[in-house]
Formats: structure tokens, C-alpha cells, sequence
């Protein structure tokens, strides 16, 4: 069996799910659970029913968390989409039932973690978006969300690139760096791109001897300089 093939769907009690063993995705549990109150389950889990008759979370594990998290009967929040204000109520989701081999499962559940990650937003429709609400609870975003993407698709088409120099003072020991750590200004940057790699010590020695003698007061303006300066040599090689 090279896909996965579709059996039902059917609503299963969480504590029958087994989690994806060494699922190395790290959601936002309480933004779900937020969601799902909100807006109630609105998309089912990707469930693996295994020959053994073993019941495994492919895609939507941090739902089922989520829900789990709920625990059991009336949750006391007015018009609880999940448990519905019901004492009765017992936590279980909603399930898309397949079956399908070892490396398939392993495949569904790392394309299902990545693929999201790939995406990008289009930052001017997300605004329009947001906009419409009268409020963005259950959306995963903040009152201070929404202000940030409003600074953010003001700024000028350079500094959407990443040419904007980081302010004076941030740094990884500044709370304001972290999405979700705001102050009463705006923080575009925490929506900006960010490039994170590992390297060995002699690739990072031969970095910041390229980085450092360019101008600037951090690392994002003194990256710009060098990016200018392969810019230039190569277009002399060009008309060399």
C-alpha cells in the first residue's frame, strides 16, 4: 500500500487515540482550544486504523490535545462550541478513519506538519480579513495582532523585503523580539522573515569576518551592506 486509503469518519473518544509516536510538530495548544470554543471542530483528524485495531493520530494531534485539555462535561464558557454547555459531554473528536502502511503514516504526518509551515500570507488581504470581525477572538490572533499587521503593510515595499535595520537596543534578551511579547508599540517584526541555520564554528567564523566590516548598527543592516556588495560584484562580472 503506497497511499493512504479512506475507511470512514466516525466520532471517537480522545482517550481511544493514540498520539503520532515522536510527532515532532509543537502547536499552540491553548490557540486551538481557544478556536475549537469558539468556532467549535471544524476540520476532522487524520486517524490510522492499524491492523492491531490501534486507533493513531496522523494529522491533528494538538486537537486532540486540545480537546482532551477541555476535559469532560459543561466547560462553564458561554456557548462552548466543543462540549456545548452540556454536563454530559465527553471529550471525543470527530475523525476521518485510513488505513494505510508505516512509511505512508510517517509521510501524511510530517507533509501535515510541513506543508503549513511553507505558506506565506499576503499581509494587505489578511488585514481586509481581520477587518471584517468585530472581534478576532478564536482567529489565533490579538487585539495587538491586528496592529502590528496594520504597521506592518504601512511600512515601505524595502522594508517589506527585509531591508528595514532592526531598532536600536532589540536584541534576543528583549521580550518585545518575541511574538506575543508587546508593549504598547507596534511590532511589525514579528512578522517579518526570519533565517535561522546551524553551522559548524569555522562556516561562522568565515561569516563574521564577511559580516563585520559592513556599516551598521546590527546584524539585518550589516547583512543588507554584504548583500549589496555580491549585488555589485557580480553585475561587474557580468559586463566584464
Amino acid at each position: 500500500m503506497t497511499s493512504a486509503s479512506y475507511l470512514r469518519t466516525d466520532t471517537i473518544p480522545v482517550d481511544r487515540l493514540t498520539p503520532f509516536p515522536g510527532n515532532a510538530k509543537r502547536g499552540d495548544v491553548g490557540a486551538i482550544l481557544a478556536s475549537l470554543r469558539k468556532n467549535g471542530q471544524y476540520r476532522g483528524l487524520v486517524v490510522r486504523q492499524q491492523p492491531d485495531g490501534a486507533l493513531v493520530v496522523l494529522a491533528g494531534n494538538h486537537t486532540r490535545q486540545a480537546l482532551a485539555e477541555h476535559g469532560p462535561g459543561d466547560c462553564g464558557v458561554k456557548d462552548c462550541g466543543v462540549c456545548r454547555n452540556s454536563a454530559a459531554w465527553i471529550p471525543a473528536a470527530r475523525c476521518d478513519v485510513v488505513e494505510c502502511d508505516d512509511r505512508t503514516a510517517l509521510r501524511v504526518n510530517l507533509a501535515d506538519n510541513r506543508t503549513s509551515d511553507l505558506g506565506t500570507y499576503d499581509y494587505a488581504g489578511l488585514a481586509e480579513l481581520l477587518g471584517t470581525l468585530g472581534d478576532v477572538d478564536g482567529t489565533g490572533y490579538s487585539d495587538q495582532d491586528v496592529q502590528d499587521i496594520t504597521a506592518l503593510i504601512a511600512l515601505p515595499q524595502d522594508d517589506l523585503k527585509g531591508d528595514r535595520p532592526t531598532p536600536a537596543g532589540d536584541g534576543p534578551d528583549m521580550a518585545d523580539d518575541r511574538p506575543g511579547g508587546h508593549d504598547d508599540e507596534p511590532t511589525p517584526e514579528v512578522f517579518q522573515p526570519v533565517i535561522t541555520i546551524r553551522v559548524t564554528h569555522a562556516t561562522f567564523d568565515r561569516w563574521r569576518l564577511a559580516l563585520d566590516p559592513h556599516p551598521g548598527d546590527d546584524d539585518a543592516a550589516k547583512l543588507l551592506g554584504l548583500l549589496n556588495e555580491v549585488e555589485t560584484s557580480r553585475a561587474a562580472g557580468a559586463r566584464a
